[in-house]
């Protein structure tokens, strides 16, 4: 809510932004809102996503991503809204074979929130083929993001239970800042080049970009995949070396054995959004997107509450 409040400041004039509180999961209240709105679009964020918490909690995950999305097309499809822009992920291929990965890359998940995610875009691309339906479909899948908004309006704010599942930027922060007492390292005998799992990190800023220039190019009748990335890889350990330069601190670091769901090697081709929709990533050095991250996380210490 704190981030809704934030955009509702920057965005005041009636009728410009509005927010409804609502359930995915409730197709009547999904419906009552598409009765009561002329949508031209729908961008489908919502989502759980933290691989470590779906090996716990699978059916949650594939309740909230795979039927909640089947909920949102039923209404598309009730109220004639034809263009979607969809939240997919780079766990949907697994551990590929070969690097870089692109579109073409054979997709097999090895965790819930990546198996999830897959039988969501399955649904969409079925229902977007199917007779009587003229879809505008754009597929996202993103690698791993990090950043905030450059102008410090909005930052990554956790559940305070998540922490542990979180992203490794997060846990950083908090080490950073003195909320955990250490960063935790999960694996470090991957076949990789410093033993550490190797990852493509997009910056937020990035992504929202190529959200905006999917929308753009969305056309009637077809449908488009693509990776959003850097084409780079970075292991954690360059991770948590840009971190400690971007905040300053001294963090220590414990290392542990690997997490549930894992895989060792993951990182991007973006060529295709590249040549389509003229998108490439601008914010690639990690350190100065992570100093402006970090620079949000000192403001909001405890998320929006303390702003």
């Amino acid at each position: 809510m704190g981030a809704v409040r934030v955009l509702q400041r920057l965005f005041p004039e009636p009728g410009r932004l509005q927010f409804i509180y609502a359930d995915l999961g409730d197709a009547k209240a999904v419906n009552k809102i598409f009765s009561e709105n002329a949508f031209d679009a729908v961008m489908h964020f919502a989502a759980v996503a933290y691989v470590g918490e779906s090996t716990m909690e699978p059916l949650r995950y594939y309740h909230n991503i795979t039927s909640n999305t089947l909920t949102v097309l039923e209404a598309m499809a009730a109220h004639n809204v034809n263009t979607l822009i969809y939240s997919s992920t780079c766990a949907t291929y697994g551990e590929p074979e070969t690097m870089p990965i692109v579109e073409t890359t054979p997709q097999n998940p090895i965790n819930p929130y990546g198996k999830a995610k897959k039988m969501a875009e399955d649904i969409i691309l079925d229902f977007s083929k199917s007779k009587g339906t003229n879809m505008a479909v754009m597929i996202l899948r993103y690698f791993n993001v990090i950043g905030s908004d450059p102008e410090g309006r909005l930052g990554e704010a956790p559940r305070p239970e998540l922490r542990e599942h979180g992203r490794i930027s997060g846990a950083c922060f908090d080490a950073a800042l003195g909320t955990i007492p250490g960063l935790k390292v999960r694996g470090t005998d991957y076949p990789t080049t410093d033993g550490t799992c190797i990852r493509d990190y997009i910056d937020v800023t990035d992504l929202v970009d190529a959200h905006v220039k999917a929308l753009d190019k969305a056309q009637t009748g077809k449908v488009g995949i693509y990776n959003v990335g850097t084409g780079r890889g970075r292991s954690v350990k360059e991770f948590v070396e840009a971190c400690k330069e971007a905040t300053g601190a001294s963090i220590k670091v414990e290392y542990l054995p690997r997490r549930p769901g894992d895989y060792a090697e993951v990182y991007s081709d973006p060529s295709k959004i590249l040549n389509e929709l003229n998108w490439t990533a601008r914010y690639t050095d990690l350190r100065e997107s992570l100093s402006m991250a970090w620079k949000w996380q000192k403001a909001h210490p405890r998320g929006y509450g303390s702003a």
